[in-house]
């Protein structure tokens, strides 16, 4: 296949580029805002890279020969809305500009939704939850799945929505501030820094490594259908944990400090419900907690 991935180069998307690049034409978009071409620089002989946003997708991608788009070139954490909340626009934009690509070339779309949908829901967290708005960031995610459902329902735009929970992996540091408390925390444990933790750490994610998500993605692009999945695993770890695993593996004994949460609309809990994911895109996560914290530092 011939395929597009917005966000390419970026923390989730250049991972799945490396992943398809031997079986499949790969074309990215990304605007390198948190993205970096050096997340690419191993199969970057093997891309097009261009650099540029949704919005330009059509004049840049003039050739309507894409069988499938990957879109992950959207904002992906919730204080960036809070500190610009015109990218709920820019987002809903870019995320019709891709649709009525896809749907010109006449490509199915495999995009980025998010966990955060479920703030508020009692877990597990099932796709048929009564879901609501909590922020901007939410806001922007939840009517990206609006679109898609319009483009389905009216022009035959097969799509399918991957609900991400706390991804956590390698080709993450571009992100900065904006990256998985898993990432922040081994930064700064790796330089002998104590974590800063919200309240007493015992919040939990369902955390998941960035190659289960990567297989969840390549599974969504074998499918011609249209629907929203969960990507987790199932599993749910506190931020206390976190700190405990990265201590074991990085043979310390830092202890994080807490601090008073100064957050409205904090997520409290997340865990997926993985039946719909297994049943119809047959994802099965291989990574828990410990392999993947392992791995990343390996």
């Amino acid at each position: 296949m011939r395929i597009l991935v917005t966000g390419g180069a970026g923390f989730i998307g250049s991972n799945i580029v490396s992943a398809i690049v031997e079986e499949h034409e790969v074309t990215v978009l990304d605007n390198l805002h948190t993205g970096n071409v050096d997340n690419l620089k191993d199969v970057k002989s093997e891309i097009d890279l261009i650099e540029d946003s949704c919005g330009n997708i059509r004049s840049r991608m003039p050739d309507s020969g894409v069988d499938a788009i990957v879109h992950l070139g959207i904002p992906s954490s919730s204080p960036m809305y809070k500190e610009n909340p015109l990218l709920v626009g820019s987002a809903i934009n870019d995320a019709i500009s891709v649709f009525e690509f896809a749907r010109d070339a006449g490509a199915k779309v495999v995009f980025a939704s998010s966990s955060s949908l479920y703030n508020g829901v009692p877990t597990p967290h099932r796709e048929d939850a009564k879901i609501g708005v909590t922020d901007y960031y939410t806001e922007a995610r939840l009517c990206i799945e609006r679109i898609a459902e319009l483009y389905h329902e009216l022009h035959d735009v097969n799509s399918i929505g991957l609900r991400f929970f706390s991804v956590y992996g390698h080709n993450e540091r571009a992100k900065g501030i904006y990256a998985n408390i898993v990432s922040q925390f081994l930064w700064e444990m790796q330089k002998g820094e104590i974590p800063v933790i919200y309240g007493d750490g015992e919040q939990t994610r369902d955390f998941v490594f960035v190659k289960d998500v990567v297989q969840a993605c390549t599974l969504a692009m074998k499918k011609d259908i249209f629907g929203v999945f969960n990507v987790g695993t199932g599993e749910s770890h506190s931020f206390n944990d976190v700190v405990r695993i990265l201590n074991s593996e990085l043979g310390t004994e830092i202890e994080p400090q807490h601090i008073e949460n100064p957050l409205k609309n904090y997520v409290g809990h997340t865990l997926a419900d993985l039946t719909r994911a297994g049943d119809v895109l047959g994802y099965n996560p291989e990574y828990s907690l410990e392999r993947g914290i392992k791995e990343l530092i390996g």
